[in-house]
């Protein structure tokens, strides 16, 4: 392991993925990456990872991250290095951890502390056929909350009783073959 923030990094990880789902967002650019080809350009891609997944062959380990993910429904081994990986985010917590360090540069240039001065509005353009929009991370600071939210009241039932006019319940589209 190169440095602490690469170790940050894969306890961080290791903690989310303990919990359950987690998204890493990295630079499918960078040297060393393993991904789809028609992702390696991805200044900002985004993998979900989780023990769960099949086949359990996620790997977390002094190199970075490996895994067996489904694109499209076709399988493919992904590797990401730990230089690569620039933020991880807990769908279970919703807890997430950014390294700006390791965050392209075009990211950074939409992050809403990088201009010097506010900036009118830009006139939308339409993105050309075949472009996917952008997304960016930012940081949302939250309100705490200090009362539970309160329960909704209970259903009024009719004096006759429930009504049940829904049709029958349909069978799962799911079986069990032996």
């Amino acid at each position: 392991m190169d440095d602490k923030k690469d170790l940050d990094k894969k306890e961080r990880l290791l903690a989310a993925l303990d919990q359950g789902m987690v998204m890493i967002h990295l630079d499918a650019r960078r040297p060393g990456v393993l991904v789809p080809a028609s992702l390696r350009n991805e200044s900002h891609l985004r993998l979900n990872l989780s023990y769960r997944f099949d086949p359990p062959d996620l790997t977390v380990g002094e190199w970075g991250v490996r895994s067996t993910l489904s694109f499209s429904g076709s399988r493919f081994k992904v590797a990401v290095p730990w230089s690569a990986l620039f933020a991880i985010a807990s769908h279970v917590t919703k807890e997430s951890w950014m390294y700006l360090e390791d965050m392209p540069p075009e990211l950074l240039q939409q992050a809403p502390g990088a201009r010097p001065a506010p900036q009118p509005a830009p006139t939308p353009v339409p993105a050309a056929a075949g472009e996917r929009p952008r997304t960016m991370l930012r940081e949302v600071p939250c309100e705490p909350h200090d009362e539970a939210p309160s329960a909704p009241p209970p259903p009024e039932v009719p004096p006759e009783g429930p009504k049940d006019d829904s049709p029958p319940p349909r069978r799962g589209h799911l079986r069990l073959v032996k």
